[in-house]
């Protein structure tokens, strides 16, 4: 026998293994009220509260959040099979661990968290405040008036964040169908986090053994790591955090390593051209722009006004990183909605001309299984009429700027937009619900006028953003359960679980940050850099450009040219060089905060492509699970560290460099 056809049996051998494997896996799917478990639901918790806490950690520091769906999935899987083995120790016997149980986990993780990636905590909100109002440059700019100060508080964010969030939960239900199977959209951080979910219950224990050594491993050594370094840290600039790795001159212009395992690994689970564009972004900024415009003090601004206030230099950084953000924002909007409309247009006719084809590519068992627990239309009419009228009325008690027929319109329009973005979301992966916000911001900014403008510009911002992207997450989730043949029931239930949780960790988890540290501090550790980019957003949008300093307009002008421009040749040019193309929204960040933490994930970076250049096959297994474990250690260290500035505990040394 040939080569070939000795292939050729293996693969039909290989395909028929998979068949059987399927059938005997649709064979083993439980009712959807047994896929969500009671420790299910005491995983979500504990998982959940954790992450929130650590993505708040990274919210109010530099702003930038990796995507946590796969730690989430890994985390629920240690989990669960390790509170089975500890149980049957004991001598009690536990139901299986199944992938729609994993899966179930996964999603109520991912709806706990994303309230505080997406809660507007270290932006929208928290631009509220007094600090950010005097960093806006108070009274002396045209819009942003005394009255224009909302400060955070427990109660008034826990409710607004009920009513924002939830209905986001009913806006897409159903347009389920369509958008999963009939569109058959790929979310690909969904498929890739159900191919996870799959790969773990297909596998065997051997793979979750390795993976849950390597996670336990980095955990200790990041929370012992974390630990140790607090005795160093008597005042904000001791410690190693502060350590001058390429001299005190580089040290001034940010540009040191931090030691942060918390950045490390989160430049582990960054693709790279994000890491390299964070790192271009710096050298740019905090490397050339800003010394040279320091050495322009006195001629293209006031020389008497400190360096913090919008007329001076601080100007320049945060009205650059907003061109930036909103020339590659408007770019792939618009680019989005182009594949958006197009690809739609093109399924209707395909479809018209040639239904078969659809059909083919479809997978009759798992679609079957995706529709067969249907979630009622009127379930969804329901929710969203209740939860709308509710916060029509609600709203503008908490916060009084913001007028009720401005939340009627917003109520509106927010289907339509939700829509938009998971089928952008669906295609390209890419979430846009920051911009459908922005969208608010401005039109509410217009409208408002300049005394009550700016607070009810970012609470609009607020309830645009939140409801079309927990609407574009349950879509996500959705496709996973579509692939891990997990009930829809069971998945809506599992989100609103975990959206009502991050609703309640996530603003407590805000206070322990805010009441502990000095949150918004542009030179200390919690920078919070989109507080005031939201704010002088919602300042443009009600008087213009009129509180710019010198010149700053021209180059807001070349640098939103320049996001344009990046964007136009990835698309255009050949794949070997459009990959190397940076991200300008990437690059905004380090133009605010400076350059250290882009080092921090450079060097994730760096060892991932080591390990994948020496031993690909275990850095392809490990990786997640290491770069999960370094953010999680550091991150649970920042809970007994905020109790310790609580209770005014300080550090016994400072450690120091200075000038010989």
């Amino acid at each position: 026998m040939s080569s070939a056809e000795s292939g050729s049996d293996r693969k039909r051998e290989i395909e028929e293994e998979a068949r059987v494997f399927e059938e005997e896996d649709l064979k083993r799917v439980q009712p959807w009220q047994k896929q969500i478990t009671l420790r299910g639901v005491m995983a979500s918790v504990l998982i959940g509260s954790i992450f929130s806490v650590i993505a708040m950690k990274l919210n109010l520091t530099t702003g930038i959040t990796p995507n946590l769906n796969v730690s989430a999935a890994l985390l629920a899987f240690i989990f669960i099979r390790g509170w089975t083995k500890l149980i049957h120790r004991f001598g009690f016997v536990s139901a299986p661990f199944t992938k729609q149980e994993n899966t179930m986990i996964q999603t109520c993780i991912v709806a706990c968290y994303s309230i505080s990636v997406g809660g507007g905590f270290g932006s929208y909100l928290l631009g509220m405040n007094k600090k950010t109002y005097e960093l806006s440059g108070g009274t002396t700019t045209v819009g942003n008036t005394p009255n224009s100060i909302k400060e955070p508080g427990i109660g008034w964010m826990t409710g607004f964040l009920f009513l924002v969030c939830f209905i986001g939960l009913f806006v897409l239900i159903p347009l389920r169908k369509i958008l999963i199977i009939d569109y058959k959209l790929t979310f690909p951080s969904g498929m890739a986090t159900a191919v996870l979910i799959n790969g773990f219950h297909n596998r065997g224990d051997k793979m979750a053994k390795k993976q849950v050594k390597g996670f336990l491993k980095s955990f200790s050594f990041s929370f012992l790591w974390g630990f140790f370094q607090w005795f160093y840290t008597a005042t904000v600039e001791c410690g190693f955090s502060q350590f001058p790795t390429f001299g005190l001159q580089a040290w001034k212009q940010s540009f040191y390593f931090d030691f942060s395992l918390t950045y490390v690994g989160t430049g582990m689970i960054c693709p790279h051209i994000v890491n390299l564009s964070l790192l271009l972004g710096a050298v740019l900024s905090y490397g050339m722009m800003w010394p040279l415009l320091h050495k322009l003090r006195g001629d293209w601004f006031p020389s008497e006004i400190p360096e913090s206030s919008m007329k001076s230099l601080n100007g320049y950084k945060v009205f650059i990183s907003i061109a930036l953000l909103l020339g590659d924002g408007l770019y792939n909007f618009a680019k989005i909605l182009y594949i958006t409309v197009m690809n739609f247009t093109t399924k209707l006719s395909r479809r018209k001309l040639d239904p078969a084809v659809d059909n083919a590519l479809s997978d009759p068992r798992k679609d079957e299984v995706f529709m067969r627990d249907t979630i009622p239309l009127w379930v969804a009419a329901l929710g969203y009429v209740i939860l709308a009228l509710t916060s029509v009325v609600a709203i503008p008690f908490i916060i009084p700027e913001l007028k009720w027929y401005f939340v009627v319109m917003a109520y509106v329009f927010a289907p339509s937009l939700a829509f938009c973005n998971a089928y952008g979301a669906g295609l390209t992966d890419i979430n846009m619900s920051y911009n459908y916000g922005k969208v608010g911001l401005f039109t509410i900014a217009a409208l408002s006028g300049k005394e009550h403008g700016v607070v009810a510009a970012m609470a609009a911002c607020g309830i645009f953003k939140s409801i079309v992207n927990v609407s574009c997450i349950l879509m996500q989730d959705f496709k996973t359960g579509h692939l891990t043949l997990t009930s829809p029931r069971a998945m809506l239930l599992s989100q609103a679980i975990g959206t009502g949780l991050g609703c309640i960790v996530s603003p407590l988890s805000f206070f322990l940050f805010y009441k502990a540290f000095d949150i918004g501090n542009p030179d200390g550790e919690f920078k919070a850099p989109y507080a005031i980019i939201y704010r002088n957003l919602a300042i443009i949008g009600v008087q213009g450009f009129s509180a710019l300093p010198q010149h700053c307009l021209q180059l807001c002008y070349g640098f939103f040219a320049f996001a344009i421009a990046v964007n136009l040749v990835t698309d255009v040019s050949p794949r070997r060089v459009g990959k190397w193309m940076p991200l300008p929204t990437a690059m905004a960040v380090p133009f605010l905060i400076g350059g250290y933490f882009a080092i921090d994930m450079c060097v994730g970076s760096l060892v991932v492509f080591l390990w994948h250049r020496f031993n690909p096959s275990k850095a392809d297994l490990m990786v997640p699970a290491v770069a999960s474990g370094f953010i999680c250690g550091e991150g649970i260290w920042s809970l007994p560290a905020s109790v310790l500035a609580l209770a005014k505990v300080t550090p016994p040394i400072c450690m120091k460099f200075l000038p010989a």
